[in-house]
């Protein structure tokens, strides 16, 4: 049975309310009862903190994100009839004040570039703007200490969790090389260096020997697999930071986490519109972006296929991704960026398989799962995708190679 809006009671909390009283709103999610039954403090209560409670016509979970819950709310004014609320998970960042500040101050550069070089006729570029409580914050805080907060919807635009075909894969470059045309000259002591460690492969490392050795891991094939795939990779995971040490990568302003399903396409034109999920812009590698972008729009099967001895990376879908990229953003690229590309989708995808497998090591304690093998599984998916680029290598570094 679907529910609709009434009251569900739940032995270890209090009523629940689904959405709004009085109007019936359907679902189609198996599970949204007891997801919504995780939830002490109900989306619609703090969707009425940055919108007028009697303007909200409807809040619905949003996505597919691996971290936070994500809601499209739907309210009855004409200016703007949508926009995007989140819980955040408690835990990750340890000032999120100053996550908000860099997305401010992203957001404020990017829109000036735009505002001074506007886009060709026939393209838009949407960035999410912050929306404030009545109180006038970009953070809502519950009655059980999680944060909440709400952005601008992006019209006409949906994501997709993995790449459809070559034009698509074009249009998912272009995305990422105009967001670096967009901040590369925003000033790095502006930003907030928000999740230090993230994507420096030798600290995921590091924590994966910690908790191999606190939890002794089992025994099936596929763990098995894993844990070995680890092991005879050690090598490669400073690859990057060896390089900016030795002064050959420098930091820039970077998304951070640029993957497929991150990046808005319109659902008329087809052409990318946006790029969300904007936690991680800080100062990083711009190495990160592309390992993490080319890695996700490579693999047709996406990162959450039961099928992962099946993946594989698709050369011609890099191709496309790359050139996609170098329209808008070719020309900040140094020899040194593009002699370390073929690292960057390797060891992104290493890294990614590794962030799983210790989270499934350690409990499903921070990447969202519906059964307890999922974060095993996306491993797999990852490292069967490491394997693949690495039996390509040739081919992939031929597709770096710098122009002229």
């Amino acid at each position: 049975m679907v529910p609709t809006w009434g009251t569900f009671s739940n032995n270890k909390r209090k009523a629940l309310h689904f959405l709004v009283p009085q109007k019936r709103i359907g679902y189609t999610i198996p599970n949204l009862l007891s997801f919504l039954l995780t939830l002490n403090v109900h989306p619609f209560t703090a969707a009425c903190q940055f919108a007028p409670k009697d303007t909200i016509l409807s809040v619905l979970p949003y996505g597919s994100g691996n971290v936070h819950d994500t809601f499209r709310v739907t309210v009855g004014r004409v200016e703007e009839n949508q926009f995007l609320l989140q819980r955040l998970k408690a835990g990750i960042f340890q000032n999120l004040e100053e996550v908000m500040h860099n997305i401010r101050i992203f957001s404020e550069h990017a829109r000036n570039r735009l505002e001074n070089s506007p886009l060709e006729l026939g393209r838009r570029w949407e960035i999410p703007r912050i929306l404030m409580t009545a109180e006038g914050s970009d953070l809502w805080k519950d009655g059980d200490g999680f944060r909440w907060r709400a952005f601008s919807w992006i019209d006409q635009a949906r994501s997709f969790d993995a790449v459809q075909d070559l034009n698509q894969a074009g249009e998912i470059g272009w995305a990422l090389g105009i967001f670096h045309n967009l901040i590369h000259d925003l000033p790095l002591e502006t930003l907030f260096d928000t999740l230090e460690g993230f994507h420096v492969t030798p600290h995921y490392l590091r924590c994966y020997d910690r908790v191999l050795s606190q939890k002794p891991p089992g025994k099936s094939p596929e763990l098995d697999f894993a844990l070995l795939f680890v092991k005879d990779r050690r090598r490669i995971v400073a690859v990057l930071e060896e390089a900016r040490n030795q002064g050959y990568l420098n930091l820039r302003p970077i998304h951070g986490d640029p993957k497929v399903n991150n990046v808005m396409i319109d659902t008329v034109s087809g052409q990318a519109v946006g790029l969300v999920d904007l936690d991680t812009v800080k100062p990083g590698l711009i190495h990160y972006d592309l390992g993490d972008c080319l890695r996700s729009s490579s693999n047709p099967l996406g990162e959450e296929s039961e099928k992962w001895e099946a993946v594989c990376f698709k050369t011609e879908l890099c191709r496309a991704v790359w050139e996609g990229y170098l329209d808008r953003a070719g020309e900040f690229l140094t020899d040194y960026d593009y002699a370390f590309m073929f690292e960057a989708v390797r060891l992104i995808a290493f890294e990614l398989g590794l962030r799983f497998l210790t989270d499934f090591l350690e409990g499903n304690v921070y990447f969202k799962t519906g059964h307890p093998r999922q974060n095993l599984i996306r491993a797999l998916v990852q490292f069967k995708l490491t394997q693949s680029i690495e039996e390509q290598e040739k081919e992939i570094r031929a597709i770096f190679r710098k122009p002229g």
